[in-house]
């Protein structure tokens, strides 16, 4: 049984930072990419950044590159994905994913955690 459980979402400023955790047990990790997805509202789900089972590959959305960045800590069996430089349209639930390999397709990744709020605003 593969579980995912995000954490660390809230409110924030804009130009504000956060990091959201997604723990996974260590065979997932071994075995999947995790993606980070984000849904607004009104809108479909949208790849923000993916990395690969061997942790040495990673993939951004354009509109994240350069502000977001995903990394995992194999000794807490997590995923990270810190976010800078926030902006308002940044705001959604943020979702994180695995599948074999990493995609820009939602339809692609197998199993997802809960979900958690994103909201930046001042």
């Amino acid at each position: 049984q593969v579980q995912l459980v995000e954490s660390g979402g809230g409110l924030v400023q804009p130009g504000g930072s956060l990091r959201l955790s997604c723990a996974a047990s260590r065979s997932t990790l071994d075995l999947h990419a995790i993606g980070w997805f984000r849904q607004a509202p009104g809108r479909e789900r949208e790849g923000v950044s993916c990395i690969k089972s061997s942790g040495d590959s990673t993939y951004y959305g354009d509109s994240v590159k350069g502000r977001f960045t995903i990394s995992r800590d194999n000794a807490k069996n997590t995923v990270y994905l810190q976010m800078n430089s926030l902006e308002p349209e940044d705001t959604a639930v943020y979702y994180c994913a695995a599948a074999w390999g990493c995609s820009d397709w939602a339809r692609e990744y197998d199993y997802w955690g809960q979900g958690t709020q994103v909201t930046v605003s001042s």
